[in-house]
């Protein structure tokens, strides 16, 4: 369960190394509450990033003190067990604050990370990521952001990462289910955690391979698709099928 948002962190991980940069000490806005925004939660924190935001489809929470494990494990009993609703997150840690019928792009931040649903992030909350200082956005979630707000985007240079390639990791990790199936091995979750690590950093890899402009900026829209294309190309000549 894991997959999804520990793979989107390492591929965040590794833009923000192309630049020197890391999770550490970086406040980090992600939406949603569910599996993949859970554990992008967990695993942003264990880089060393400090979570402020989760958020369901009334509105979100905002806690300046940050997302400890603790707080996430709430958030994971109040939502997977209980099926309650994130506004509930400030009865229990009353200096943290909800806002109804709001989405977290306003809060400034280092990293946003939408993990909730399509289109939820538009040109103008792009822009005020921008303007609040966001250096590096990581799709979580399937086409979270908007044709206009990945424009913005790639017209700050920014990092910015889709979805086809940032949260492959759910599709990763089946890959790797499969492969144990099939040759009766058993891994530990140390070895399948190291095995999405080194997926997500070779996708990465291949975007930077496809994707790097002229002026040395990553575009990794361009890489992904490139880097897709050609590996189902190469899949069908080596089946003799072009």
């Amino acid at each position: 369960p894991e997959a999804t948002g520990y793979g989107t962190c390492y591929f965040a991980s590794a833009m923000l190394a192309t630049k020197g940069d890391s999770y550490e000490g970086k406040t980090v806005v992600i939406s949603g509450s569910g599996n993949v925004a859970q554990f992008a939660a967990q695993k942003a924190t264990q880089l060393g990033g400090k979570v402020v935001t989760l958020s369901d489809s009334n509105g979100f929470i905002y806690d300046p003190d940050g997302i400890d494990a603790e707080k996430l494990a709430y958030i994971m009993e109040l939502k997977n067990i209980f099926r309650g609703r994130i506004r509930e997150y400030v009865q229990k840690y009353p200096t943290a604050q909800y806002f109804e019928g709001k989405r977290p792009w306003g809060v400034k931040c280092d990293i946003a990370m939408p993990c909730a649903t399509q289109n939820e992030l538009n040109e103008e909350e792009a822009k005020t990521l921008l303007a609040n200082g966001c250096i590096c956005v990581a799709e979580g979630a399937n086409m979270p952001c908007t044709p206009e707000a990945i424009e913005a985007f790639q017209q700050a240079k920014i990092l910015y990462s889709p979805g086809k390639a940032s949260n492959a990791g759910g599709v990763a990790t089946s890959g790797l289910e499969m492969t144990q199936n099939s040759i009766r091995l058993k891994w530990t979750r140390e070895e399948v955690d190291a095995n999405l690590r080194r997926i997500m950093t070779d996708i990465h890899e291949a975007c930077v391979k496809y994707g790097t402009e002229k002026d040395g900026y990553v575009n990794y829209v361009k890489g992904a698709n490139i880097a897709g294309f050609i590996k189902v190309a190469e899949a069908m000549m080596s089946q003799g099928l072009v």
